[in-house]
């Protein structure tokens, strides 16, 4: 299907496009930079247990499923995705202060609901601007995105030196302000016109084209790829809370996060020259084995002496157990998915993805509360069980692009 020819006006770059959709990635990551590795400090030292944070964790990204598809098909119908990214990011602000209020359990449950479905659609409407750039300018992707990687960094280094001289309470603090720059940064975002194709998170475009994905292969790899990132759930909603517990300081809880970012986008930047030669299924399997070694070591550190030594070589291995898993899915949905049946490719990897997540965050706060650090254990056949769905998909690759109408 032939797309509809660009307007003139669509044809006329933006001053300085590159720098400003890079400007909007870092503004965006910045402050999630600061949320994913110190909110669920902040909600310990306002009492509540593992089992609450899990279920302040899991709710909004059981939500966010369902929403973020609609809010991404809103930006597509408007008269320019930019608008919508400012009113987003304004609302986003807006929940965000919800945090200073009294905190009981429902009202930090519902201003988490409510931030995050506002909050989590904007990098996908960051990404659509910014391959609306590539498409018609020629632009580097990877040159934009990799400063919002940049600004996760830098945030999960400033929480901790902030979090090392000040109360928890600092925390929404934090969040509020970078949402204040998130939003000042939107303001100066591109304007270019409607996109002349759905994106990739449609609701329309997977409705369309989902049944023609129903197949062994993709269902497969998008079922273990799901599981594997799903295993992530203990880490990301608990391990802040477990180095605190053992005495490790916040300054050296913001370097370990920061450490796992950069082993990621070194994986990013030498992925073609040390895996470039291996099929989309290996380079998956190397993800899900990378997460069951990543998960079993986890408990053995502390016992084996090795201390924040043993940490940083346990975070190392996200450049493989979360690195890789992102780009082989990619690879997957490039090799075998037609073209125009790429959209809802990635919308149903979005949705499997999200709710295996959610499925274990959920679990993790339970989890944790009763076995502490011994649950990645769990997170390991979490991830074994993914790691065996990409081997069996592996035994059915299919020899012809999937979702073509024969």
């Amino acid at each position: 299907m032939s797309l509809p020819p660009l307007s003139p006006g669509q044809l006329v770059k933006p001053r300085r496009f590159e720098f400003r959709i890079a400007l909007i990635f870092a503004a965006i990551f910045f402050p999630i930079g600061v949320h994913l590795p110190y909110f669920p400090l902040w909600l310990e030292a306002k009492g509540f247990g593992a089992a609450e944070i899990g279920i302040i964790l899991a709710a909004p990204m059981f939500l966010r499923i369902f929403t973020t598809p609609l809010l991404t098909a809103l930006a597509d119908r408007a008269d320019d995705r930019a608008n919508v990214l400012v009113a987003l990011v304004l609302t986003s602000l807006l929940a965000s202060l919800g945090y200073f209020l009294p905190p009981s359990y429902a009202i930090v449950l519902a201003v988490s609901l409510a931030l995050n479905v506002v909050w989590a659609v904007q990098s996908p409407i960051a990404d659509s601007l910014a391959l609306s750039g590539v498409r018609r300018f020629g632009s580097s992707y990877p040159a934009m995105r990799l400063w919002g990687s940049i600004a996760f960094l830098c945030a999960s280094l400033f929480g901790g030196a902030m979090l090392a001289i000040a109360s928890p309470d600092v925390v929404p603090v934090i969040i509020s302000c970078g949402l204040v720059c998130t939003l000042a940064v939107s303001l100066t975002a591109p304007r270019l016109g409607r996109p002349r194709r759905a994106s990739p998170l449609s609701a329309t475009g997977i409705q369309e084209a989902a049944p023609r994905l129903f197949n062994r292969y993709f269902l497969l790899i998008v079922a273990g790829v799901g599981i594997i990132n799903a295993s992530h759930g203990l880490l990301f909603g608990f391990v802040s809370i477990y180095w605190k517990s053992i005495g490790v300081n916040d300054a050296a809880i913001g370097f370990l996060w920061a450490f796992a970012v950069v082993a990621e986008v070194l994986v990013f930047m030498t992925f073609t020259r040390v895996f470039g030669s291996l099929s989309a299924t290996s380079v998956l399997c190397v993800s899900g084995a990378a997460a069951v070694l990543r998960w079993v070591a986890f408990p053995l550190i502390v016992p084996a002496g090795l201390g924040l030594a043993g940490f940083f070589a346990a975070q190392s291995l996200h450049a493989l157990s979360t690195g890789l898993f992102l780009i082989g899915l990619q690879k997957v949905i490039a090799e075998t998915v037609a073209e125009e049946r790429t959209g809802a490719a990635q919308g149903i990897a979005f949705f499997a993805n999200g709710f295996a997540m959610a499925a274990v965050t959920l679990v993790s706060g339970p989890l944790y509360e009763s076995f502490g650090v011994d649950g990645f254990y769990v997170m390991a056949v979490i991830a074994a069980v993914g790691l065996g769905l990409i081997v069996l998909a592996g035994r059915s690759a299919p020899e012809r692009r999937l979702g073509r109408e024969d």
